[in-house]
Protein backbone atom coordinates (compact mmCIF):
# COMPACT_ATOMS: atom_id res chain seq x y z
CA UNK A 1 0.00 0.00 0.00
CA UNK A 2 1.29 3.33 -0.97
CA UNK A 3 0.80 6.25 1.96
CA UNK A 4 0.52 9.87 0.20
CA UNK A 5 0.53 11.58 3.40
CA UNK A 6 3.51 13.95 3.87
CA UNK A 7 5.49 12.57 7.34
CA UNK A 8 5.94 15.79 9.29
CA UNK A 9 2.07 16.21 8.42
CA UNK A 10 1.34 13.52 10.38
CA UNK A 11 3.79 14.11 13.03
CA UNK A 12 2.01 17.08 13.31
CA UNK A 13 -1.60 15.48 13.26
CA UNK A 14 -3.46 13.29 15.46
CA UNK A 15 -2.26 9.55 15.28
CA UNK A 16 -6.07 8.23 15.43
CA UNK A 17 -7.42 10.67 12.77
CA UNK A 18 -4.34 9.33 10.62
CA UNK A 19 -5.15 5.80 11.01
CA UNK A 20 -8.76 6.56 10.00
CA UNK A 21 -8.29 8.31 6.90
CA UNK A 22 -5.47 5.67 5.54
CA UNK A 23 -8.21 2.78 6.43
CA UNK A 24 -10.42 4.02 5.80
CA UNK A 25 -13.58 1.71 4.38
CA UNK A 26 -11.71 -0.83 6.51
CA UNK A 27 -13.99 -2.89 8.91
CA UNK A 28 -13.24 -2.41 12.79
CA UNK A 29 -13.19 -5.54 15.09
CA UNK A 30 -16.04 -4.82 18.36
CA UNK A 31 -16.33 -6.53 21.62
CA UNK A 32 -18.69 -5.80 24.31
CA UNK A 33 -17.41 -5.11 27.94
CA UNK A 34 -16.37 -8.07 29.61
CA UNK A 35 -15.26 -9.85 26.54
CA UNK A 36 -11.63 -11.54 25.60
CA UNK A 37 -10.17 -10.32 22.81
CA UNK A 38 -8.27 -12.74 20.46
CA UNK A 39 -4.56 -11.77 19.09
CA UNK A 40 -2.52 -13.53 16.45
CA UNK A 41 0.90 -13.44 16.58
CA UNK A 42 1.12 -11.81 12.88
CA UNK A 43 -1.16 -8.69 13.85
CA UNK A 44 -0.66 -5.63 15.97
CA UNK A 45 -4.58 -4.43 17.51
CA UNK A 46 -5.15 -0.54 18.05
CA UNK A 47 -8.03 0.54 20.30
CA UNK A 48 -10.35 2.96 18.05
CA UNK A 49 -12.66 3.49 20.97
CA UNK A 50 -13.10 2.11 24.49
CA UNK A 51 -10.60 0.45 26.99
CA UNK A 52 -8.55 -2.99 27.07
CA UNK A 53 -6.86 -4.46 30.45
CA UNK A 54 -3.67 -6.58 29.84
CA UNK A 55 -2.91 -9.13 32.16
CA UNK A 56 -1.24 -12.13 32.66
CA UNK A 57 -1.98 -15.06 35.04
CA UNK A 58 0.67 -16.39 37.39
CA UNK A 59 1.29 -20.20 37.86
CA UNK A 60 -0.54 -19.89 40.91
CA UNK A 61 -3.77 -18.66 39.22
CA UNK A 62 -3.44 -15.23 40.70
CA UNK A 63 -4.17 -12.65 37.86
CA UNK A 64 -1.64 -9.91 37.52
CA UNK A 65 -2.91 -6.53 36.03
CA UNK A 66 -0.12 -5.20 33.35
CA UNK A 67 -2.05 -2.23 31.96
CA UNK A 68 -4.76 -0.45 30.60
CA UNK A 69 -5.02 0.95 27.13
CA UNK A 70 -7.03 3.40 25.80
CA UNK A 71 -7.25 4.96 21.99
CA UNK A 72 -4.82 4.87 19.84
CA UNK A 73 -2.51 2.40 21.82
CA UNK A 74 -1.49 -0.29 20.54
CA UNK A 75 -1.33 -4.03 21.54
CA UNK A 76 -0.85 -8.09 20.73
CA UNK A 77 1.29 -11.08 20.95
CA UNK A 78 4.22 -9.25 18.98
CA UNK A 79 4.91 -7.22 21.50
CA UNK A 80 5.14 -9.43 24.28
CA UNK A 81 7.19 -12.60 25.04
CA UNK A 82 4.42 -13.31 28.64
CA UNK A 83 2.54 -16.45 28.67
CA UNK A 84 -0.37 -16.48 28.96
CA UNK A 85 -0.98 -12.99 27.81
CA UNK A 86 -4.68 -11.41 27.61
CA UNK A 87 -6.76 -8.62 26.79
CA UNK A 88 -9.94 -8.07 28.12
CA UNK A 89 -12.58 -5.59 26.92
CA UNK A 90 -13.29 -3.13 30.16
CA UNK A 91 -15.39 -1.09 28.33
CA UNK A 92 -16.90 -1.89 24.76
CA UNK A 93 -14.46 -1.83 22.77
CA UNK A 94 -13.35 -0.82 18.69
CA UNK A 95 -10.48 -2.28 17.36
CA UNK A 96 -8.30 -1.52 14.05
CA UNK A 97 -6.34 -4.52 13.26
CA UNK A 98 -2.98 -4.08 11.48
CA UNK A 99 -0.48 -7.15 9.86
CA UNK A 100 2.59 -6.73 10.95
CA UNK A 101 4.06 -7.00 7.07
CA UNK A 102 2.05 -3.51 6.86
CA UNK A 103 3.95 -1.86 9.35
CA UNK A 104 7.26 -3.11 8.46
CA UNK A 105 6.56 -1.73 5.11
CA UNK A 106 5.28 1.76 6.32
CA UNK A 107 8.02 4.10 7.90
CA UNK A 108 4.64 6.77 9.37
CA UNK A 109 2.80 3.48 10.81
CA UNK A 110 6.46 1.52 12.27
CA UNK A 111 6.92 5.23 14.07
CA UNK A 112 3.63 6.08 15.04
CA UNK A 113 3.63 2.72 16.42
CA UNK A 114 6.75 3.02 18.51
CA UNK A 115 5.63 6.65 19.81
CA UNK A 116 2.37 4.88 21.24
CA UNK A 117 4.42 1.85 22.24
CA UNK A 118 6.75 4.28 24.05
CA UNK A 119 3.49 5.21 26.31
CA UNK A 120 2.66 1.75 27.03
CA UNK A 121 6.45 1.63 28.48
CA UNK A 122 5.63 4.96 31.39
CA UNK A 123 2.69 3.55 31.94
CA UNK A 124 3.99 0.07 32.89
CA UNK A 125 7.04 1.13 34.57
CA UNK A 126 4.43 3.55 36.75
CA UNK A 127 2.10 0.62 37.42
CA UNK A 128 5.97 -1.34 38.65
CA UNK A 129 6.24 1.54 40.94
CA UNK A 130 2.96 1.54 42.46
CA UNK A 131 3.00 -1.58 44.29
CA UNK A 132 6.34 -0.54 46.01
CA UNK A 133 4.70 1.63 48.07
CA UNK A 134 4.59 -0.39 51.36
CA UNK A 135 0.86 1.10 52.79
CA UNK A 136 -2.26 -0.13 50.44
CA UNK A 137 -4.22 3.18 50.49
CA UNK A 138 -0.69 4.84 48.61
CA UNK A 139 -0.68 2.21 46.17
CA UNK A 140 -4.31 2.43 45.54
CA UNK A 141 -3.94 5.92 45.52
CA UNK A 142 -0.92 5.91 42.89
CA UNK A 143 -2.75 3.25 40.55
CA UNK A 144 -5.91 5.62 40.28
CA UNK A 145 -4.12 8.88 39.59
CA UNK A 146 -2.42 6.56 36.88
CA UNK A 147 -5.46 5.60 35.45
CA UNK A 148 -7.01 9.43 35.69
CA UNK A 149 -4.22 10.79 33.88
CA UNK A 150 -4.52 7.55 31.33
CA UNK A 151 -8.10 7.34 30.55
CA UNK A 152 -9.53 9.74 33.30
CA UNK A 153 -12.35 11.90 31.60
CA UNK A 154 -12.83 15.92 32.92
CA UNK A 155 -16.42 15.99 34.78
CA UNK A 156 -18.07 19.44 36.94
CA UNK A 157 -17.52 17.62 40.26
CA UNK A 158 -13.40 15.37 38.83
CA UNK A 159 -12.11 13.16 36.55
CA UNK A 160 -14.37 10.08 35.95
CA UNK A 161 -12.44 6.51 35.14
CA UNK A 162 -14.86 5.09 32.30
CA UNK A 163 -14.43 2.04 33.01
CA UNK A 164 -16.36 0.03 36.02
CA UNK A 165 -13.24 -1.38 38.20
CA UNK A 166 -14.24 -3.54 40.78
CA UNK A 167 -12.78 -4.08 43.93
CA UNK A 168 -11.17 -7.62 42.81
CA UNK A 169 -9.50 -5.36 39.34
CA UNK A 170 -8.21 -3.14 41.93
CA UNK A 171 -6.50 -5.63 44.32
CA UNK A 172 -5.08 -7.46 41.64
CA UNK A 173 -3.22 -4.55 40.18
CA UNK A 174 -1.63 -3.52 43.45
CA UNK A 175 -0.87 -7.22 44.89
CA UNK A 176 -3.16 -6.89 47.42
CA UNK A 177 -6.61 -8.21 48.41
CA UNK A 178 -10.56 -7.26 47.72
CA UNK A 179 -11.41 -6.95 51.21
CA UNK A 180 -8.32 -4.43 52.08
CA UNK A 181 -8.99 -2.79 48.77
CA UNK A 182 -12.79 -2.12 49.57
CA UNK A 183 -11.99 -1.36 53.04
CA UNK A 184 -9.49 1.92 51.67
CA UNK A 185 -11.89 2.66 48.87
CA UNK A 186 -14.68 3.30 51.58
CA UNK A 187 -12.00 5.18 53.72
CA UNK A 188 -10.94 7.42 50.25
CA UNK A 189 -14.70 8.49 49.81
CA UNK A 190 -14.83 9.18 53.72
CA UNK A 191 -12.35 11.83 52.71
CA UNK A 192 -13.41 13.34 49.89
CA UNK A 193 -10.60 11.85 47.72
CA UNK A 194 -13.05 10.26 45.13
CA UNK A 195 -16.78 9.00 45.03
CA UNK A 196 -18.83 6.52 43.22
CA UNK A 197 -21.52 7.74 40.26
CA UNK A 198 -24.77 7.14 39.99
CA UNK A 199 -23.69 4.18 37.13
CA UNK A 200 -20.93 2.94 39.91
CA UNK A 201 -17.87 4.74 37.85
CA UNK A 202 -15.14 5.96 40.11
CA UNK A 203 -14.48 9.68 40.06
CA UNK A 204 -11.31 11.46 41.19
CA UNK A 205 -11.32 14.86 43.25
CA UNK A 206 -7.92 15.06 43.90
CA UNK A 207 -5.99 16.99 41.33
Amino acid sequence: MTYSFDTETYFQTDWRGFLENVYRGRSLYSYSSGHEIPMYDHEISIVSRGVVQLSTIHPSGTEVILGVVGVSIPFGLSLTTLTPYQAIALSDVELMRLSITEVENSPMLARGIFRHLTRRLQQTEAMLSVVNHRRVEDRLCQLLMLLKNEIGQDTPSGSRLPVRLTHQHLANAISSTRVTVTRALGELQADGWLSIDKNRYIVIHQN
